[in-house]
């Protein structure tokens, strides 16, 4: 029996993302001795910029096999549903399987919509999907599926049967490993490590229960963790891989002791073969002292991560429509200070659009947010199939949309929402986005600030109407992705990658500051806030887009390159002639003297080799690590 299990990543990219659902079905169904003996399961994994036709090429060339499961979630549920109608054409009798968390619970709209669909899985789809393969390989029909726990199946005429549900897993080790099993392979075919980063679960559930989230099913749920011994395991395997990044898709990692043992291991594995050098995850809510552990220990171990604070909004009446009035995220100001004051990167997380949520909150609530966090991820607000906001829309007066591209629910307006005040925050998440979260500008928001009296809104304002008045023809794109980000989602990475990879963007960027921004500030700290912005500019990360020429003025591919700690770093040497910003910054945050940081002088600057794996993309957390750094950074001597 042939099984293909289809996976698309959201990103367009040169390297894979990780197939990690894909992973765990094909790992388990193999441990089953009866469906390994009589069945070929093939993960098939798509980037975020392949094309219907082009996947339904690469699918299909060959023909088509007896089952064909889909992973499916917003950005692909219209290309998947496409690609089932494909196969049956090819092979009627075959089984089209859908799961996922767009589709799970979901089986009246599914089945309404593309009657090529066949079963869908509700919940954890591991052992459902077992019980699925032996039911094909016993010849049992597709419309008598009645046995099988935890899915919704076209039962003959219009009749949808759902069976009962099946109880979560509990020993999440009965689900075999992805990576130990091999089901995932670590290396391409030239023995490198193939994906962006390796993703892992070290556990399952979520105890809360916030209005927009449908986190895998498991809302309101125990907790429930992998072995330390097989997380351990999984560590070993992606160090001695070289993977210089774990992104966790845990729903609250952090908050439980097993989650500190964890960091302990991926440090032991590092300090033998210096590998994993990052942690990238969703932090715990509730900031408990197993988290204070945690961060200090990576610090002293000089392992990486982007430490979050999911705040989604800072209105008290917006919080409580959201239901995390009773969750300590509001605690979040000493936590940002004391973050701030060990120099650890930490970003925040806002949703524009949430019930209850104007303009004016949302402003104040951003401003006072980046006075502690600069970098902050600002996106619209998203209704998602089985969340409250999706069944109490009636109650909030929502007014939605789905996406041109994916099936995603956009709020036009709602009660506390104008159409026309939307637009105009679409426009703010959009330059939000491009400058603050990936980030363009990084060190020059607290000295602006302090120094200069203007906030972060104020600026990303500034530059919303730069764009709308500009007259430079580089102006265009921006205009026209700021414009269109309210009916597009996929417009940011395009001018993104523009911004990083042309001179022409950059000195745009420069225009807008000397004639909006500058003559704003007080006379006396001009000098010193052009060169933090400049700094800013000459250490985005080394790329140039394919139609650029490389420019002798800043990083690019024709530097020379060096080995730092195991990574390729290319090297301008005496590229910075200024004082030491980063050090300059770091002592506003604490609230220190800073006077005598800013003597000048010659620094040469780093910049980590591969940016171009991940643009176009906006993926804020892994572009970091790309940015130029000062010698002295590395934690050694360095010129």
């Amino acid at each position: 029996m042939q099984v293909w299990l289809v996976q698309q990543g959201v990103w367009a990219m040169s390297l894979e993302s990780m197939p990690l659902a894909s992973g765990y079905l094909k790992a388990t169904a193999l441990q089953q001795d009866d469906i390994a003996a009589r069945a070929d399961i093939t993960i098939h994994n798509f980037d975020g910029g392949s094309t219907l036709f082009g996947m339904a090429n690469d699918l299909f060339a060959a023909g088509a096999p007896d089952v064909i499961a889909f992973s499916v979630l917003g950005w692909n549920y219209q290309e998947f549903a496409a690609l089932a109608e494909t196969f049956k054409q090819l092979n009627p009798d075959g089984w089209v399987v859908f799961g996922g968390n767009h589709v799970s619970h979901q089986a009246a709209r599914v089945f309404g919509m593309h009657p090529h669909v066949d079963v869908i899985v509700n919940g954890e789809g591991e052992f459902t999907f077992c019980e699925l393969l032996r039911a094909r390989l016993d010849g049992r029909s597709v419309r008598a599926l009645h046995a099988v726990d935890g899915i919704s199946f076209q039962a003959g005429g219009h009749e949808i049967v759902t069976t009962r549900d099946r109880p979560r897993i509990e020993n999440l080790d009965d689900i075999a490993s992805p990576f130990l099993t091999g089901a995932i392979p670590m290396t391409d075919d030239e023995g490198r490590f193939p994906y962006d980063v390796a993703l892992l679960e070290t556990n399952r559930g979520c105890p809360y229960k916030c209005s927009f989230c449908y986190w895998g099913g498991a809302v309101g749920q125990r907790v429930r963790a992998f072995s330390r011994e097989r997380l351990r395991a999984e560590i070993e395997l992606f160090a001695r891989h070289k993977v210089h990044t774990l992104v966790l898709c845990d729903a609250n990692f952090g908050m439980m002791p097993s989650d500190l043992e964890f960091v302990e291991d991926v440090i032991a594995a590092r300090e033998e073969h210096g590998y994993p050098k990052s942690i990238e995850t969703s932090w715990a809510k509730n900031k408990s002292a197993v988290f204070y552990k945690i961060v200090k220990a990576m610090k002293d171990a000089g392992l990486h991560s982007s430490f979050t604070l999911a705040l989604q909004t800072l209105d008290e009446d917006t919080l409580d429509l959201m239901n995390r009035r009773n969750m300590k995220v509001n605690d979040w100001e000493s936590l940002a200070e004391w973050l701030g004051k060990e120099g650890l990167d930490c970003y925040a997380e806002l949703i524009w659009g949430a019930p209850g949520e104007t303009i004016e909150t949302f402003m104040k609530g951003y401003d006072r947010l980046a006075n502690h966090v600069s970098r902050v991820a600002v996106y619209p607000m998203l209704i998602l199939p089985n969340t409250s906001y999706h069944t109490d829309r009636e109650r909030f007066g929502m007014v939605t949309v789905r996406g041109n591209t994916d099936d995603f629910e956009y709020l036009l307006s709602h009660d506390t929402m104008s159409p026309r005040d939307n637009q105009y925050m679409h426009r703010f998440i959009f330059v939000s986005r491009l400058i603050a979260e990936n980030p363009v500008l990084r060190f020059v928001w607290a000295p602006l600030r302090t120094l200069g009296g203007i906030t972060q809104s104020e600026l990303i304002r500034s530059l919303m109407e730069w764009f709308e008045t500009d007259q430079h023809p580089i102006a265009e794109p921006f205009r026209t992705g700021m414009v269109n980000s309210f009916t597009d989602s996929d417009v940011l990475a395009p001018v993104l990658t523009l911004l990083y990879g042309s001179d022409d963007a950059k000195d745009m960027l420069r225009r807008w500051w000397a004639e909006s921004t500058i003559p704003r500030v007080p006379p006396e700290v001009r000098p010193l806030l052009d060169a933090v912005f400049e700094y800013d500019l000459i250490t985005l990360p080394a790329y140039t887009m394919p139609s650029q020429e490389p420019s002798p003025r800043h990083a690019n591919e024709s530097l020379p390159q060096v080995e730092i700690d195991g990574d390729g770093y290319y090297v301008w040497r005496d590229g910075w002639k200024g004082f030491d910003v980063p050090a300059f910054s770091l002592a506003l945050r604490r609230d220190e003297p800073y006077e005598h940081l800013l003597t000048e002088s010659v620094h040469s600057l780093y910049y980590k080799v591969g940016a171009d794996h991940f643009l176009p993309s906006t993926n804020h957390e892994e572009i970091l690590y790309y940015m130029g750094r000062l010698g002295r950074q590395f934690g050694t001597v360095l010129t």
